[in-house]
């Protein structure tokens, strides 16, 4: 029988904090290829590690699932993060859909820690701008709009207007998930 409170309720060992070892990280990847990865606070409690559900989840999903890409993101992968950023805002679990591998947390934190500073600067830029970067820029908009007597609409900025069926862009399905569904959406 537990130990008992003065208030007559069990008293609870207090839960692990900090960082994971290796062998907690066994325990977790052997408990889920039992139970499954969903019922989080059940796998908690069977694996044995005295960690709450939510750490569980978080360990899995971030860290020991088998399908994640790891290393540096690419030139690609970054550019893709930008356009999507722009048309869906902070929604990290959509745009981590359409990069396979990648997880919403690490597209997260690259964002944060790289890619906003980077759109900063680029916003920045334009007000110091000398003429030679004006002339560069006015082409580039001649440009986008050569672009839209190919059939792609642009705004009178210049800029794609993207207009795209929701469901269709949304649908993460296994024949979706490749990076040629971006011509249609991006106008690339």
């Amino acid at each position: 029988m537990a130990p008992r409170i003065s208030d007559g309720t069990p008293k609870r060992s207090p839960m692990n904090r900090g960082a994971w070892t290796p062998e907690e990280d066994r325990k977790l990847a052997h408990c889920i290829e039992i139970y499954g990865a969903k019922r989080w606070k059940t796998v908690a409690l069977k694996s044995g590690l005295n960690r709450c559900g939510k750490s569980c989840r978080l360990r899995w999903l971030n860290y020991l699932r088998p399908n994640i890409k790891r290393g540096n993101i690419s030139d690609e992968e970054e550019d893709l993060i930008l356009r999507l950023h722009r048309l869906l805002g902070n929604r990290w679990s959509l745009i981590a859909g359409r990069l396979p591998g990648r997880t919403d947390n690490e597209i997260k934190n690259y964002w944060n820690s790289h890619l906003c500073k980077k759109v900063n600067q680029k916003e920045e830029r334009p007000e110091s701008s000398t003429t030679q970067e004006i002339i560069g820029q006015n082409e580039n908009a001649e440009d986008n709009h050569a672009m839209s007597e190919n059939g792609i609409a642009t705004n009178e900025s210049g800029n794609l207007d993207v207009t795209f069926d929701v469901d269709e862009f949304f649908n993460f399905s296994e024949e979706s998930c490749g990076l040629d569904w971006l011509n249609k959406y991006l106008g690339t």
